[in-house]
């Protein structure tokens, strides 16, 4: 069975490399791809293959427990930051590809200017990490920006993707990619449309106070400003934005319901019994309410969980934005 799954493996990183080249995703011999075997044992492309071209003896089988294969001389560069990732995160696969429009896009701006509702609602915020060398110099800081996206960008160097499967992380690049074209095509049109990008978020309301996370002050504190915004009033009956919402924080019993009427939290209930539930452990909850992950984004990337249709729920998109962005405007512990 493992060697079995070790050729499937193998033709599946062959045909990714093959569709990344096709794409114009990477040139030459850049790039590198890996996969899990299992929990100590992964395959990775070698040094100096074409992504494009290879062949069954370019993909290396690696033990991560094992010293002596940690220094096979036919490892690629970037085979510290692929084995950093496999250590802290649980993702099955790795693509670290050169995309020449995100490069040049990344080159210029230190975030993604969403557009369209796809770039919003599968991107969110795209985490740019510096870069002062050809390779990864500084893995952990990539570590640490894929617990909030499961796509980082490495500046005038390339983007780093994990995912479940190839298919899936192949389509965030492709999303990237079509962001980028989208605001370059844009610009066409209207030269100035970058030039906010990169100044700082003013925050119409200040809040003093400090809440545990997840507390029912917390939470409380967030409906007081939901009721107060007039974005979501207006829209809330524009669009009948009347449903209830759960949230919860996995591992404990706190579950809060928000209780919509027209926009409105008319009252908040403390049980998971919602057409929509959203979950997730404290530490991806904490990344949201400080504003660094987008719920609709963490959805979309597995990183939260949805009982309920996302597609349901996604017709409220527009108030529900708004609700998020106000999530950080209450300051937590």
């Amino acid at each position: 069975m493992f060697f079995g799954r070790k050729k499937k493996l193998k033709d599946e990183i062959i045909g990714i490399g093959r569709r990344l080249h096709e794409m114009r995703l990477v040139a030459g011999t850049s790039g590198n791809l890996s996969a899990r075997l299992d929990k100590n044992n992964i395959l990775i492309t070698a040094t100096g293959t074409a992504l494009g071209d290879l062949k069954n003896n370019e993909i290396i089988k690696v033990d991560l427990t094992n010293q002596s294969e940690l220094k096979d001389k036919r490892l690629t560069s970037e085979f510290p930051l692929h084995r950093l990732i496999y250590e802290n995160l649980p993702n099955k696969i790795i693509i670290h590809c050169h995309p020449a429009l995100a490069n040049g896009y990344f080159a210029v701006y230190s975030d993604i200017k969403a557009l369209t509702f796809e770039t919003k609602l599968y991107l969110g915020k795209v985490p740019v990490i510096p870069q002062e060398a050809p390779a990864v110099t500084d893995p952990q800081a990539v570590v640490e920006a894929l617990k909030s996206s499961n796509l980082v960008a490495l500046r005038n160097h390339g983007v780093v993707c994990i995912a479940d499967n190839f298919k899936s992380a192949l389509h965030l690049i492709e999303n990237l990619e079509e962001a980028v074209r989208t605001i370059s095509i844009a610009r066409l049109f209207k030269k100035d449309i970058l030039d906010d990008l990169d100044k700082a978020f003013n925050e119409t309301l200040t809040i003093q106070n400090i809440y545990p996370m997840f507390s029912k002050e917390h939470i409380q504190a967030i409906v007081d400003l939901v009721n107060k915004d007039e974005f979501i009033a207006g829209k809330g009956k524009e669009m009948d934005l009347t449903v209830q919402l759960a949230i919860k924080l996995e591992g404990s019993d706190k579950v809060y319901k928000f209780n919509f009427e027209q926009g409105r939290i008319s009252h908040l209930d403390f049980n998971a019994e919602a057409p929509f539930v959203i979950s997730a452990p404290a530490e991806v909850w904490e990344l949201v309410f400080l504003g660094k992950l987008d719920c609709f984004v963490a959805v979309t990337q597995g990183k939260m969980k949805l009982k309920g249709e996302l597609g349901k729920l996604s017709r409220w998109y527009v108030p529900f934005t708004r609700l998020f962005e106000l999530f950080k405007q209450v300051k937590i512990k």
